[in-house]
């Protein structure tokens, strides 16, 4: 039985929902059952043997649906493998290093015993929600500086793991 993922995400403006979307589409061409969901929406994860999480970053914290997320589900998600991304950065930065965690989601990582965290570059565009976002517009300092390669090569890595975990749980057992 293929392993399940479900990939959940705090969006405000669409971006992170489509990181998350293509996170999801890498994992099912891997052979994974992946399901996506708004962050907000999800009810329950022990249907699932592994959870992704992302999160939009919003002034140095990470969407407020994502952060809900962890806490609700915080026994269960401490359980099964746990992978967390972020997005946000509105320049290359993203692309050309690799970006810490904001606190709040270091501090989840260490109490759910997440296994990675990536930051990815984030995509604000005209008709974005908020007063900020409308300023950083006018600012012209708006664009899309999603990597999607390198969004689809880490989702690659993640299946890597887990359907080489998955290989050795039925040699063993």
């Amino acid at each position: 039985m293929p392993t399940r993922v479900l990939v959940a995400y705090g969006t405000k403006n669409g971006s992170t929902a489509q990181i998350a979307e293509a996170v999801a589409d890498v994992l099912r061409k891997e052979g994974l059952t992946a399901d996506t969901a708004p962050a907000s929406a999800v009810t329950d994860v022990t249907p699932y043997d592994a959870v992704v999480v992302g999160g939009a970053l919003y002034a140095g914290r990470w969407h407020k649906d994502a952060r809900r997320l962890l806490r609700r589900h915080g026994r269960a998600l401490a359980e099964r493998p746990l992978w967390l991304f972020s997005s946000g950065p509105l320049d290359a930065t993203a692309s050309e290093r690799d970006i810490p965690p904001v606190t709040g989601v270091l501090r989840a990582m260490d109490r759910l015993d997440a296994r990675e965290h990536v930051t990815f570059g984030g995509r604000l565009e005209e008709g974005a929600k908020g007063r900020i976002a409308r300023m950083i517009l006018r600012s012209g300092k708006g664009g899309d500086f999603r990597d999607f390669p390198a969004i689809e090569a880490w989702a690659a890595r993640v299946a890597g793991t887990l359907l080489g975990e998955q290989q050795e749980a039925e040699e063993t057992g």
